[in-house]
């Protein structure tokens, strides 16, 4: 934990503990009664969570919370800062998933989506995170295609009746050796029967990493007399800081909720982007109410979030310096307002009949422009205008019936309906008069680029239609078979639609995927329509003591959101394609089909004089075609495995893993994708627990090994990257080299 952060927590624990130490003793706990609905565990062979083990584990070895579902069959990472990764499910990642935090619908505002929604959650105050993959609920759905994820922080507790106050805290700090990462966290309660009051605040702080031995990526330098050591890995440092202040009131079976979020994080630098993040503040609200009566729930949210980002050029990127503009590089700014609200109710219909119901709606804003540069030739006298008074407002209403036909089968069908409308203003360049046609520095055609937009019907309406029919069928005690249908639809992003300049340099400014290339965007773009068939075959002991689970899933898409080549001169796709370097591509909708299988399980292996042993492991395989192209799709994670063999002995909870991932060699050539090598790594994991304290260390990578990230994009963390082919192109992101690290949380 930083210095500068370490007082801005402690005088928050202080004032908490002051408050708390009104009442010298505490209670136990207790929650709003649940409504017991025998019919609604549906679709739980679709969905998979973070294990407790994980959440109590892991956050003392990442500050990563998408990292958190490392161990989720379907689910592997795109790489991106050091607190923003954006996982994918089943190939699919980023906007094509919906992701909710504490009920939220949360949107990435950034063109190279920086701001993630799992980003504006420290790992230390996850409760539950869990994935619906596959055959996903019309209930949980909506404006995706690849499936959701569902974050939540821990759930207020009151004070068991006439057992007095509530008073309970905790506080934890990590550290981890290869990038010097370091921080904490803390939180704190007080509740009575009624009324629950709980803070919770996090910070991480965190140098380049080194990557594995023998990594000589490039000698390119940062700014003049800033020069990297040859196995550092540039701009992959980060700092970050998350408050929230939560208030809940309880009335009999009525649970009422107001919680305040605020995030700071004063730079996160980007080794797969042009830009790094040298600024974004989040403030939100979120307000709930939960009522449990006789003939089911009713649940009501309603939320408002306002973000504030900035980029520019880290340290170890490199200015293109110009006449005059020797102090400033290429400011972007980016604001975001989200206003949301949903309602739904599961109304009991019988015993094992359950019907819900419901209605969302969401209401987004988004402003992009990158101020004029003072004294530079290309970058003024106005500012540029990427995205002008964005707006994307999505209503939504589904119901889902849910019945249990007999002890053996189980049945599920929804049907959603979603309206999504999306806007943007009139738009202009740099510079109006000088680059009406062409120009210096990637500045070609902004007049024209600006008037081909603004002359276009910006107003779109997409009328999206969701359907999900899914089935079990249990055998016996020891067998589970679930299998399913579903059609998902999602509209572009705005960035998709509304991003407008062919130009080289505000091209690879576009860029939400981090392969190098640059984007442009298409106002005329259809929504994806996905149709989806999975199965899962769960084998299992009755007590669950051993399971085995496996996932076969196909999905075609039409209208996917793929990019083909795009020549800034003639305004026209590009023939021939160019190779082996960066270029830019324009957004267009073509078909892709993705197929693949899940597997799964742990096993017991004994008792003996060291404890009890135990193995588990998984296994992912994805393979995905552009079907109008008969290209491979881009960013899709190679073949992929990993077992843990578990002890436990006492109070020690131990793992040793072993990592495996095949060679990428299924690439997009429309991308000039990276391919990568296959590599291995074994990993160590211990903890102690005490009854109020737990120590986690371990080891990650123990053989340093060098190795690329398959799904981390092009390397582009250090050098002269305004310029879209001044830096090397071909290096993929290397992972990180060994790393040792340590965490203790205490409880109060």
């Amino acid at each position: 934990m930083t210095r500068a952060n370490m007082p801005r927590l402690l005088t928050v624990a202080a004032a908490l503990q002051a408050v708390l130490a009104v009442n010298a003793f505490a209670a136990d706990e207790t929650l709003l009664p649940p409504v017991t609905v025998t019919a609604a565990k549906g679709a739980e062979s679709q969905l998979n969570a973070a294990s407790a083990d994980t959440l109590q584990t892991l956050p003392a070895a990442t500050s990563d919370t998408a990292s958190l579902l490392r161990d989720v069959p379907g689910v592997n990472l795109y790489g991106a800062g050091g607190v923003s990764s954006l996982p994918a499910i089943h190939g699919l990642a980023d906007d094509r998933l919906r992701i909710k935090v504490d009920g939220m619908d949360l949107v990435s505002s950034c063109p190279n989506h920086m701001n993630s929604p799992l980003s504006y959650v420290d790992p230390s105050n996850i409760g539950v995170l869990k994935v619906y993959a596959g055959i996903t609920p019309v209930s949980l759905g909506g404006d995706s295609i690849g499936g959701t994820v569902v974050a939540e922080t821990p759930v207020p507790e009151f004070a068991a009746p006439g057992a007095g106050n509530l008073i309970k805290g905790r506080i934890g700090a990590f550290y981890r050796s290869n990038n010097n990462a370091r921080g904490g966290n803390l939180g704190a309660t007080w509740a009575n029967e009624t009324l629950s009051v709980t803070y919770s605040g996090a910070t991480s702080q965190a140098d380049n990493y080194t990557a594995g031995k023998d990594f000589k990526p490039t000698t390119a330098t940062g700014r003049p007399g800033h020069t990297l050591p040859l196995d550092e890995v540039g701009s992959t440092a980060y700092k970050t800081e998350n408050h929230t202040l939560g208030f809940a009131l309880k009335n009999a079976n009525h649970l009422f909720e107001a919680r305040f979020g605020y995030q700071d994080i004063p730079y996160e630098l980007y080794p797969n982007q042009r830009m790094d993040l040298l600024g974004n503040t989040q403030h939100r609200l979120n307000m709930r109410y939960l009522g449990a009566f006789d003939w089911g729930t009713l649940e009501a949210r309603a939320y408002h979030e306002k973000v504030a980002h900035f980029m520019e050029f880290g340290a170890d990127k490199q200015f293109l310096y110009t006449a005059g503009n020797t102090t400033q590089g290429m400011p972007m700014r980016t604001e975001g307002k989200t206003t949301g609200a949903s309602v739904k109710a599961d109304i009991v219909l019988a015993k094992n009949d359950l019907f819900r119901v419901g209605g969302e709606y969401q209401h987004y804003r988004l402003n992009d422009w990158w101020p004029a540069v003072v004294g530079s030739m290309g970058m003024g006298p106005n500012d540029f205008l990427n995205i002008n008074d964005g707006q994307r407002d999505r209503t939504a209403l589904f119901g889902e019936w849910e019945k249990k036909l007999s002890p053996q089968w189980l049945t599920l069908l929804g049907l959603r309906y979603e309206q999504v409308k999306t806007d943007a203003g009139m738009v202009h360049g740099y510079n109006l008069a000088t680059f009406p046609t062409s120009g210096a520095g990637g500045m070609m055609n902004q007049t024209r680029d600006a008037v081909n937009l603004n002359t276009s019907n910006r107003d779109k309406t997409d009328n999206n239609w969701d359907l999900t029919a899914l089935a079990r069928y249990t055998p016996n005690t020891t067998q589970d078979i679930e299998f399913g249908f579903a059609r998902k639809v999602r509209s572009p992003n705005l960035y998709e639609r509304y991003s407008w300049s062919t130009a080289n340099m505000m091209g690879i400014m576009n860029n939400f995927v981090g392969d190098g290339n640059g984007y442009v965007g298409d106002v005329n773009l259809k929504p994806e329509k996905a149709h989806t068939l999975s199965a899962t075959f769960d084998w299992h002991a009755a007590d669950h003591g051993w399971e085995f689970k496996a996932t076969p899933y196909y999905t075609r898409v039409t209208d996917y959101i793929d990019a083909i080549q795009w020549n800034g001169t003639t305004n026209a796709s590009r023939t021939p394609l160019v190779t082996n370097q960066f270029t830019v591509l324009k957004f267009v909708n073509q078909s892709a089909r993705l197929y693949g299988l899940d597997l799964s399980g742990r096993l017991p292996l004994g008792k003996t004089g060291w404890g009890e042993w135990g193995m588990k492991g998984l296994l992912n395989y994805t393979n995905g075609k552009n079907r109008s192209t008969g290209d491979d799709l881009y960013n899709i994670m190679p073949l992929n495995a990993k077992l843990t063999l578990t002890q436990k002995y006492g109070a020690w909870d131990n793992g040793i893993e072993l990592v495996m991932v095949k060679d990428k060699n299924k690439v997009s050539d429309m991308r000039n994708e990276i391919k990568t090598p296959g590599y291995s790594l074994v990993n160590l994991r211990a903890s102690y627990s005490w009854q109020k304290a737990r120590v986690d260390f371990g080891v990650e990578n123990l053989f340093d090994k060098h190795y690329y990230l398959p799904l981390g994009g092009a390397y582009t963390g250090q050098g002269r990257t305004m310029g879209i082919n001044s830096i090397p192109y071909g290096i993929a992101v290397p992972g990180m080299g060994r790393s040792l690290y340590a965490g203790v949380q205490y409880k109060f």
